[in-house]
């Protein structure tokens, strides 16, 4: 009967993680429209921004998805102007273009700003319990 118990719990905490994952993902995305991008983009904006120079694979290592999962997004970004991708030999490498650059230094500050507002109402200590029990979580995974 414990266990059941238990299980129910785990059931609980995941549906309440991912209910505000989601509402925090749709909130990002609205946030983002002020520099037309979407939560995909910025998230390879910032990775492409953080590591200057990386390619089409380590990307896609970084944001936990097939390197062909990326292609289109890429392929927009691009088009956008915001990045450039040199093929290499087998590599493709990604760099920011001085649009991406541009882009980069406006809404990378201003989206960190937003997303750490949704932690408002936790206090410095909450913050990190609840950062430790999210890396005990993804230790058992």
């Amino acid at each position: 009967m414990e266990e059941k118990h238990e299980e129910k719990l785990g059931v609980l905490v995941w549906y309440r993680l991912s209910r505000i994952y989601n509402r925090s993902l749709r909130a990002s995305n609205q946030h983002l429209k002020a520099w037309n991008l979407t939560v995909a983009q910025f998230d390879a904006l910032v990775q492409i921004g953080a590591h200057k120079r990386l390619t089409q694979q380590e990307l896609a290592d970084k944001l936990l998805v097939s390197k062909g999962n990326i292609t289109q997004l890429l392929v927009k970004m691009e088009e956008l102007g915001w990045i450039r991708r040199e093929q290499e030999w087998k590599k493709k490498w990604l760099s920011l273009t001085d649009a991406g650059w541009e882009l980069y230094h406006q809404a990378v500050p201003e989206q960190e700003r937003f997303q750490a507002s949704q932690f408002k109402g936790l206090s410095r200590e909450e913050k990190r319990q609840l950062l430790g029990l999210l890396r005990k979580i993804e230790k058992t995974q």
